[in-house]
């Protein structure tokens, strides 16, 4: 791995991203451990994955809590911020990574759920321990963020609008946010090589992510798109607090 963000540029900091015993999530709290900051691992049901990667990120002299938390559920992530407040007393950095909907089984209204009230429930809870200069990140795709003007394949659909459903919702909280020095930033990139999303639509939609791929000319994969997540956490806010990873030409802006 690269180094990704400059070493000690986030020294004294503590970051906190939702959903990151594996994949996206995993890779961008190793950038921010990587570059000195104490870190939150949350998951959902990865516990052994989680606390590998716990060990891997205590080896580079960092403090780490690991915290199993399912983000539907008010007390559990309730609980999981006080734990946060007891080890750390504050949170500089909240990545909210963790999504789904196209898991089999669920309730209906599950991607709803997860990608909208879940994400205003974690950003809720977690606020009272961000501080003037700290930063919020959500973590989105095209697919879902140009979704009112740009259709998706069906099967990805009602994750596209749900996601979409929370990036507004979380949208309305930026005044608020940023009258307390709160940054927010939506990262949103093309289909990622390698997710389980991207695994989940390929068994769905059989050359899916190939016809993507040719269309986009390239597709990032989860260690490159992991690091413009972290990298949005420390640059500037952009003025429309949007961050557009990869290439956009197939998508109608609104």
């Amino acid at each position: 791995m690269t180094q990704v963000l400059p070493a000690g540029s986030l020294d004294g900091k503590v970051a906190l991203v939702t959903g990151s015993s594996r994949g996206i999530g995993a890779d961008t709290i190793r950038y921010f451990a990587e570059a000195g900051a104490d870190v939150v691992i949350n998951f959902r049901n990865k516990a052994p994955r989680a606390e590998k990667l716990a060990n891997e990120l205590r080896a580079l002299g960092r403090r780490v809590l690991v915290v199993g938390a399912d983000l539907t559920d008010a007390g559990s992530v309730a609980d999981m911020f006080r734990q946060v407040r007891e080890e750390f007393g504050k949170l500089d950095v909240l990545v909210l990574n963790a999504s789904g909907g196209m898991e089999s089984g669920m309730a209906e209204d599950y991607a709803l759920t997860l990608n909208r009230d879940a994400q205003v429930g974690v950003l809720q809870a977690a606020e009272p321990l961000l501080g003037d200069g700290s930063r919020v990140v959500f973590v989105t795709s095209h697919q879902a963020h140009f979704i009112r003007t740009t259709p998706t394949m069906p099967e990805y659909e009602p994750v596209a609008k749900s996601k979409r459903a929370g990036e507004d919702a979380l949208r309305e909280f930026i005044p608020a946010l940023s009258e307390k020095g709160i940054g927010f930033t939506v990262v949103s990139g093309d289909m990622i090589e390698g997710t389980i999303t991207a695994t989940l639509l390929e068994r769905a939609n059989p050359g899916a992510i190939a016809g993507r791929r040719e269309s986009a000319g390239k597709l990032y994969n989860v260690s490159e798109f992991a690091a413009e997540v972290a990298q949005a956490a420390v640059d500037p806010v952009p003025a429309d607090n949007t961050r557009l990873i990869g290439d956009t030409s197939d998508f109608i802006t609104e």
